[in-house]
């Protein structure tokens, strides 16, 4: 290969190296878009035969990810080998994190019971609060 493709070459490996670094996970950004944009990234840097291991790519992970995922971030470097751990081993556990925060969310937005302020209040304002047989 002439010297001048070993030069394109080593600035495109410099170029993906830097956006990579700088790739950070937005608080609304989904985590399959994120892991998309880390593996290609990751991918591409390889394939100009650049070495790039497995616990390099896994530790930017889990460093790029906004705080929401803090918690199951530090459980993994506490109790798990991150050096030995894949990048998909990092994936799956980020996104049952993530699945278990969104069922949270969506349970906790409505309200079975009323207080009886509440209740009061409800009467008082005309509201029907309970249905007649009829009704149902």
């Amino acid at each position: 290969m002439s010297q001048g493709a070993e030069k394109v070459k080593a600035a495109k490996i410099q170029t993906l190296k830097s956006e990579f670094e700088a790739l950070s996970m937005k608080d609304t950004e989904m985590l399959d878009d994120f892991c998309v944009k880390i593996n290609g990234l990751a991918t591409n840097i390889r394939a100009l035969g650049e070495d790039m291991k497995e616990a390099y790519v896994v530790k930017k992970l889990l460093r790029a990810v906004p705080s929401k995922f803090l918690q199951i971030v530090s459980t993994m470097e506490q109790f798990g080998d991150i050096e030995t751990m894949t990048v998909e081993e990092v994936i799956g556990s980020l996104k049952a994190h993530e699945e278990r925060l969104n069922g949270q969310s969506d349970n906790s937005g409505g309200k079975l019971m009323l207080t009886e302020e509440e209740w009061i209040k409800k009467e008082n304002e005309g509201g029907k609060l309970l249905l007649t047989r009829e009704e149902w």
